[in-house]
């Protein structure tokens, strides 16, 4: 039996991913959560990997979510300020992610965000243009470089629409700043039931 489900025996989720709110989880959720024989703890894990080799533990996390498996960059890593070109820098990471990406089946949604400072240029009229931009830019590098099938690949951009904090310094705002890579789960799969993500890297995190 899949430890998942005892765990949610055990902290008395609901059917239906109803649960108590009782703050703060006890535990952060990881690829122990799920099956360690899953495809997507195994992607997790190498994952986990790549991130430890390239020294981003403070810029890349890694959880899960209702959706799936979730792969969380900071505008830094990709992008530089206010640009949608893919960063010299960031292309020896992408590359190892694209391997990934390509030895799986998984349906991979790419997602773009930004904080709230309001852009206003004849390219991009607001975040929601430049969001977008940045998670196309990213989808056609994995299907240039990878061959990856567009048919697996979506892009959408969120703008400043889904913040991970509040906008009010100059540090939240960069953490708003990011990447969103998800490795959309298949429907046989068991994920930790509650829809607000635990991140597996604190620092990263609000």
């Amino acid at each position: 039996m899949r430890f998942v489900r005892a765990f949610v025996n055990a902290v008395s989720i609901l059917p239906g991913g109803q649960k108590f709110d009782l703050g703060t989880a006890v535990m952060p959720i990881s690829k122990d959560m799920l099956d360690n024989k899953s495809e997507l703890a195994k992607i997790f894990e190498e994952l986990e990997l790549l991130v430890g080799e390239h020294s981003l533990t403070n810029d890349v996390s890694l959880s899960y979510s209702s959706r799936g498996l979730v792969m969380r960059l900071s505008e830094h890593t990709l992008f530089d300020l206010g640009v949608v070109s893919l960063s010299p820098e960031s292309i020896s990471l992408l590359q190892r992610i694209g391997a990934v990406i390509s030895k799986t089946t998984y349906r991979v949604q790419i997602e773009g965000h930004t904080d709230n400072l309001p852009i206003n240029t004849e390219k991009f009229p607001s975040n929601w243009e430049l969001s977008t931009a940045r998670a196309v830019n990213v989808l056609r590098y994995f299907i240039d470089a990878h061959r990856i099938s567009p048919h697996r690949l979506f892009a959408v951009g969120f703008g400043e629409y889904q913040p991970l904090v509040s906008n009010a310094t100059p540090a939240q705002r960069a953490k708003n700043r990011r990447v969103e890579i998800i490795f959309i789960a298949n429907d046989e799969e068991t994920l930790p039931v509650d829809e607000r993500e635990k991140k597996t890297n604190e620092k990263f995190g609000n």
